[in-house]
């Protein structure tokens, strides 16, 4: 009994595992074109609702910033 329960529980795990598909509820991406004057905190500041430096960091991360410099015309995706 317990056998043929737990085959059943693996099919269904299996069952939903392939029916998942990926959440569209983050929305699109949302890009920000750098302008003269703006940092990486000012940026952060603008698009980030929380923690500034969190948003930092996911803007550093996101984009493969080697540091802290960005360009006028630059293209960032942010949170």
């Amino acid at each position: 009994m317990f056998g043929k329960f737990l085959v059943l529980l693996c099919a269904a795990a299996l069952a939903v595992g392939l029916a998942a598909h990926s959440s569209s509820g983050a929305g699109p991406k949302q890009i920000y074109v750098v302008r003269p004057g703006d940092t990486l905190w000012s940026v952060a500041e603008r698009t980030y609702s929380g923690d500034p430096r969190q948003g930092v960091w996911q803007i550093e991360q996101r984009n493969h910033l080697g540091g802290a410099t960005i360009t006028p015309g630059e293209k960032l995706v942010v949170p």
